[in-house]
């Protein structure tokens, strides 16, 4: 029923992520297709950038915060274990009772909460849905690591979802291969960081503190090659699968919005499904950098507002990342 998105107000680009790491803009540009991305400054919170999103697709979908009955956030960057920012969320949007609850699958988030959005309202357990993919990467990258940090930017994108007379959301595919589990991963958990910080306090060693601080926070990392080759050959049969759950062909879509992992991951899953060149391609990654559970929502906004012509189309959007973990359905743009 509306989209809407919160972009950070603090670019990147190549040349200042040159400076952390041995690379240059030309690489990083024929590598991932990146030319800039975005990062939230210091004192801006996962809630606040899912707020921003959510404010307006709540005022695109003609309601207000108080329609919403159910409230899905898809982050892995929230940096509490619990409250969820759902339940925050909620609160600041005037909702009455709402169910709140966070989603953690990574890039495949927001396409996990589309699809427990429509499970909802077909269930009536929920009437207008709000799904939103937020994450705040900044935080968990260290800018010197060169697997995956430059790739990473921070943003926010919803969708408020709700009854149709005809089908609006198609069959969602989602499953796992938890085998793959640690090619997309932080590289170690909390518990050794608060061990280290109790053995640091308990024999009151300052340096040992700070040391403590600088090596035990977790951050992410990836195996890039295992990754690429599983999101293009495996996930371009999901996709498939999926444009057949739906019953239409790659020839009623007006837009692709895949997960904005790689320029290349996108452009050969073009390839894979024969997509005709009326298809409309979701290609954000470029100013935005890999957003995560954010990306697909982030993308298929831009898209729309650049081409309001693909309004009430078809599109096919797909999610996949650590886990691993996939989900893809074809919607139609509000």
């Amino acid at each position: 029923m509306g989209l809407g998105v919160h972009r950070p107000d603090v670019i990147v680009d190549n040349e200042q992520i040159c400076q952390w790491i041995d690379s240059s803009d030309e690489w990083i540009r024929k590598r991932t297709g990146i030319v800039t991305r975005h990062r939230a400054r210091p004192e801006v919170s996962v809630v606040d950038m899912a707020e921003g999103a959510a404010r307006e697709a709540i005022e695109q979908s003609g309601l207000t915060g108080a329609d919403v009955d159910a409230v899905i956030v898809a982050t892995v960057t929230h940096p509490y274990q619990t409250p969820s920012a759902a339940a925050e969320l909620a609160h600041r949007l005037g909702t009455e009772a709402a169910i709140a609850y966070d989603i953690s699958a990574a890039c495949a988030g927001y396409c996990y909460g589309i699809g427990q959005a429509d499970a909802l309202v077909r269930a009536g357990a929920a009437r207008h849905v709000l799904v939103v993919g937020v994450e705040k990467l900044s935080d968990f990258i260290d800018d010197h690591e060169r697997s995956m940090s430059f790739l990473l930017g921070d943003g926010a994108g919803a969708a408020l979802v709700g009854p149709s007379e005809e089908t609006g959301i198609s069959p969602s595919l989602m499953g796992s291969n938890g085998e793959k589990w640690e090619t997309v991963s932080m590289d170690g958990s909390l518990l050794p960081l608060r061990d280290a910080l109790a053995e640091a306090r308990r024999t009151q060693d300052a340096s040992r503190l700070l040391d403590a601080e600088e090596r035990l926070w977790p951050t992410l990392r990836q195996d890039g090659p295992t990754v690429f080759r599983w999101a293009v050959w495996e996930m371009a049969k999901v996709a498939q699968q999926t444009l057949d759950a739906a019953g239409i062909s790659a020839e009623d879509l007006v837009a692709f919005v895949p997960h904005q992992a790689n320029i290349r991951i996108i452009d050969e899953m073009v390839k894979q499904l024969d997509l005709p060149e009326h298809v409309a391609v979701g290609r954000d990654i470029v100013d935005a950098g890999n957003t995560s559970a954010a990306s697909i929502p982030l993308a298929m906004h831009r898209l729309v507002h650049e081409n309001p012509e693909l309004s009430g189309g078809l599109a096919l959007q797909i999610g996949f990342g650590a886990g691993l973990v996939y989900g893809a359905q074809v919607i139609r743009l509000p």
